[in-house]
């Protein structure tokens, strides 16, 4: 049975995704065995094996799965829950993956005197909410709570990296639409947190036993408001495009439809998330809390690619005499 003081073998559920492969590599970089939990091992990132301080062991559950869920988490010492989904499939439904699912390894890690269980779920999460997908959030933030009361609860805003789906898809939208529909009057508050910072927390919190039956709020030094960060991302890239407001009652009209797609581009998720500020709260405990001081989106947007591109754009775009 794991000790507190004695956290060798981590299991990292969802340890292939944009988050969880960066909570991976963050683990074995500081000397961690992990086990990575994946319905789709061939999808690991190939960089993952590619640390030399330990061993990255992928192993194909599915959290569904109690049997094999509890085959994968034995003899590990503590667990995270990375698992993430955005867009329902048939049988992956959000109350499947982050409510049951949720709890299936909450109840597997009781079983097995794991002793620390760190569960990922995302600033917002409201049982009372519209939105199916937030929800299934907070129910899942509860049924891990009741099962396992010293879980550890962590709540990022929206992620950023270079490699990220959040602040490369405003600016495709930038490179190519005259102009940008805004959601509602664009006044929408968000609070964008590094990829690095999240992954580093979730170390930090797992050496930390204060961190037993806490939940933090992570989020980055600054709270944009959309319009804001949308003019942020146009600065960076060498673009001027108009903003456009768009009531919130179209945006559901336009999530309606697409959700009947096989790989929709926006969800009704989305749109309820965007109807409310995304920030962390002021009594919350946060990255501060974890002695981790915010990466700074202005710091890391020169890494992206359209920021080179746009600079070099803007040059020509100069030239031409087009915007």
């Amino acid at each position: 049975m794991a000790t507190q003081s004695a956290i060798s073998r981590v299991a990292v559920i969802g340890g292939s995704g944009f988050l969880g492969s960066a909570i991976t590599s963050r683990l074995a970089e500081a000397g961690h065995g992990v086990r990575v939990l994946v319905r789709h091992p061939e999808r690991l990132s190939a960089d993952l094996g590619s640390n030399a301080s330990t061993q990255i062991q992928p192993s194909c559950v599915d959290i569904r799965d109690d049997g094999a869920l509890a085959l994968a988490l034995t003899d590990c010492d503590a667990v995270i829950n990375a698992v993430g989904l955005y867009v329902e499939r048939g049988a992956e439904s959000f109350e499947a993956i982050h409510e049951q699912g949720a709890l299936n390894v909450a109840h597997q890690c009781l079983a097995l005197g794991i002793k620390r269980l760190l569960h990922l779920s995302g600033i917002g999460a409201d049982p009372l909410s519209p939105s199916r997908y937030v929800r299934a959030r907070a129910r899942g933030e509860a049924m891990v709570r009741a099962a396992f009361p010293q879980a550890t609860i962590l709540r990022p805003s929206a992620v950023f990296d270079p490699a990220d789906r959040f602040i490369n898809a405003l600016a495709d939208i930038a490179r190519v639409a005259p102009a940008i529909p805004l959601f509602g009057e664009g006044e929408t508050r968000l609070q964008p947190v590094y990829r690095g910072d999240v992954a580093e927390a979730v170390l930090r919190a797992l050496q930390k036993p204060e961190a037993r039956g806490a939940t933090y709020e992570l989020g980055g030094p600054r709270v944009y408001s959309y319009r804001g960060l949308l003019e942020l991302i146009m600065e960076s890239s060498g673009r001027q495009r108009r903003l456009l407001p768009l009531p919130f009652a179209i945006w559901d009209g336009l999530a309606a439809v697409a959700g009947a797609l096989p790989k929709p581009p926006l969800t009704a998720a989305q749109v309820t998330l965007m109807k409310r500020d995304n920030v962390v709260g002021a009594d919350a405990l946060k990255l501060q809390s974890l002695s981790i001081e915010p990466t700074p989106l202005e710091a890391v947007l020169p890494r992206y690619g359209f920021a080179k591109q746009g600079r070099q754009a803007g040059s020509m775009d100069s030239l031409t005499g087009q915007p």
